[in-house]
């Protein structure tokens, strides 16, 4: 499948399951060590959402020097490391099987930073609201099939949704650590 090709598809109901799988195989990575925490993010992470079928997730530690010390272990279960990849203060990982589909991202940042706050507190704001679930759910489902070979596209449309939708989560939480 061409990375640069757009696929959504109806909610999974195995996709917890297949988080599961993955947080098994991570945490033998980390030999137990309790300083990291695992959390199921994304489209995939969010009952009745429509998503591309990639199970994305978080990754906290207690630094990123912690991250760092891990890559080739990582590496050398499957995952590709991309380091910031766009984002400073990240560690980006991507898997992909034998056939050459991806299917897990692995985003790690240091524990209660800004960005992995975002990334639950949207989270958990869309399996509590559902009308805003279903109408990104439907705006994936457009986007995918208005832009089927064209990512950026795909990502650049759902932009203006996710501002708001990330405004509406700092208004629900009271506002964010740091906001």
């Amino acid at each position: 499948m061409n990375s640069n090709h757009v696929t959504v598809v109806a909610y999974d109901s195995d996709w917890p399951h297949q988080f599961e799988i993955e947080r098994a195989r991570i945490a033998s990575l980390l030999n137990g060590d309790c300083e990291f925490s695992l959390h199921h993010i994304g489209s995939t992470s969010v009952p009745g959402l429509a998503a591309k079928p990639i199970i994305d997730m978080l990754l906290e530690a207690p630094s990123l020097d912690a991250i760092d010390a891990r890559r080739d272990a990582f590496v050398s279960s499957g995952y590709e490391a991309k380091g910031e990849f766009g984002i400073t203060g990240r560690r980006y990982f991507r898997k992909t099987n034998a056939a050459g589909v991806r299917t897990h991202h692995l985003h790690a940042f240091v524990r209660g930073g800004e960005d992995a706050v975002r990334h639950l507190a949207f989270r958990d704001y869309l399996r509590t609201h559902l009308e805003e679930m279903q109408t990104y759910a439907a705006l994936k489902l457009t986007l995918a099939q208005k832009h089927p070979h064209d990512m950026e596209a795909y990502m650049d449309g759902k932009d203006a949704f996710i501002k708001l939708q990330e405004q509406r989560t700092t208004a629900w939480l009271g506002g964010m650590p740091g906001s």
